[in-house]
């Protein structure tokens, strides 16, 4: 049948074959788009590498571009800690679990309950693991957790009073890896171990908060404790005046990007008691616009209408817009090339190759030093704080649970001296009658 047709369009041009122009213009159509999604899919990720026994520890492993990344990294065999919000025997989590180790054919897929909006439920993860002698097995750190105000909205507190995309996009992964550094440093020197920050392109409009680099806090006493307390608060909550979305997720971004690059010099520091050189590396990686969660909230303004818009714009946003697995793939090609396990850390990937920094204080290391520094007194600041607001809530239950208590024996007392009233009044009454 499709010779006659054929030879039909070949001797007597297309149009003597029944809507042969429709059909070709189908073909020319669906061949752009085919094209078009390609090209919006961006590059895939060709390395490959052993990941039996390799322990990947994976924040927002559960949504998004993490459940791909640790997707992918699982049907290679690798094993999987996810760090999630949820307690541990969430349905949604267990059934989350179940259904990756049965698709990847992998049973080494677990969970730990850690919180990232929450400095201490940071700490108390973090410490739980250095803590383990001998030291635990890490061999890669992906950090894809990511919260982002949609445009127009207002911007929401933690519980430590930090601005969200400003606790979560930054300062919870330098407390997660402040105290998990030595842990790293602590891997045999023949393990490949990479500390992977996700991260976005809006960082170039990205501005860091005051870090008083224009002056040197040569004053002591009084006014240098001013001008501490001053740093600590620019760095809980960078200045957006008025607060803008945007703006932001701009500056968490950047600031995750600086530090990163000074992770890499703090891992490079350290001298190793067996003279060995260090084998932490450090690399960013930019997945490009992909559809996530994150993602939709952030198109449909967080609204019931925004999201009936996106809905009716879904094949544009399909065209235009990486899916998941396609945004993860620069993920596994920095977890899996071996080209990232040797040499210097510190690098910068989108779209599976090298790219260079656009803001150049990502790389200054005056403002390296006093991010880290700010950053540091503001964690110190905020979980003294929150210590001593947990002992005195735990004051206030203690003084509660022994006041019910009180009462409670009060009641069982007075009802006792009743009964036993009650009991002699009717021992006189029985004499009372026999006599």
């Amino acid at each position: 049948m499709p010779i006659p047709f054929a030879a039909a369009g070949l001797f007597n041009g297309i149009s003597a074959i029944p809507f042969g122009w429709t059909a070709v213009k189908a073909v020319i159509w669906i061949a752009v788009l085919v094209l078009l999604k390609r090209y919006f899919n961006g590059a895939s990720n060709t390395s490959e590498r052993v990941m039996h026994s390799k322990v990947v520890m994976i924040t927002g492993g559960t949504s998004g571009i993490g459940a791909e990344v640790a997707r992918g990294l699982a049907t290679r065999g690798a094993q999987i800690v996810l760090l999630t919000q949820q307690p541990l025997s969430d349905p949604f989590l267990v059934d989350f679990i179940m259904d990756m180790r049965s698709q990847t054919n992998n049973e080494l897929i677990t969970a730990e309950s850690v919180d990232l909006s929450s400095l201490h439920s940071i700490r108390l993860f973090a410490t739980k693991w250095v803590d383990n002698a001998p030291p635990r097995r890490i061999d890669t750190i992906i950090l894809c957790a990511d919260t982002r105000t949609p445009p127009g909205g207002k911007a929401s507190i933690t519980e430590d009073g930090l601005e969200s995309s400003w606790g979560l996009n930054y300062l919870a992964n330098f407390h997660l890896l402040s105290i998990l550094s030595p842990a790293l440093r602590a891997q045999p020197p023949d393990r490949d171990v990479r500390i992977v920050f996700g991260t976005c392109s809006s960082y170039m409009g990205g501005t860091l908060p005051d870090l008083g680099l224009s002056e040197e806090s040569t004053e002591k006493g009084a006014n240098s404790k001013s001008k501490s307390k001053s740093k600590q608060q620019a760095a809980a909550a960078p200045k957006q005046t008025p607060f803008t979305p945007s703006s932001a997720y701009a500056t968490s971004k950047l600031a995750v990007m600086t530090f990163a690059s000074t992770f890499q010099k703090h891992l490079a520091a350290y001298a190793r008691p067996d003279k060995k050189p260090m084998n932490s590396r450090v690399i960013m990686v930019d997945p490009g616009w992909t559809r996530t969660p994150g993602m939709r909230r952030y198109l449909t303004f967080g609204s019931l209408w925004g999201l009936a818009l996106y809905l009716v714009m879904w094949p544009f946003w399909w065209l235009v817009l990486k899916g998941p697995e396609h945004g993860a793939q620069t993920f596994l090609y920095a977890a899996m090339d071996e080209h990232y396990g040797r040499g210097e850390g510190g690098r910068f990937l989108k779209e599976c190759r090298e790219v260079k920094f656009v803001k150049p204080e990502i790389e200054n290391e005056e403002v390296q030093k006093k991010l880290w520094e700010l950053s540091e007194n503001t964690i110190q600041a905020l979980e003294k704080e929150a210590a001593l607001r947990r002992a005195k809530e735990k004051k206030e239950k203690e003084l509660k649970t022994d006041a019910e208590k009180m009462g409670g024996s009060k009641t069982d007392a007075s009802a006792a001296t009743s009964g036993s009233d009650g009991k002699k009044a009717g021992s006189r009454r029985t004499k009372k009658a026999g006599s």
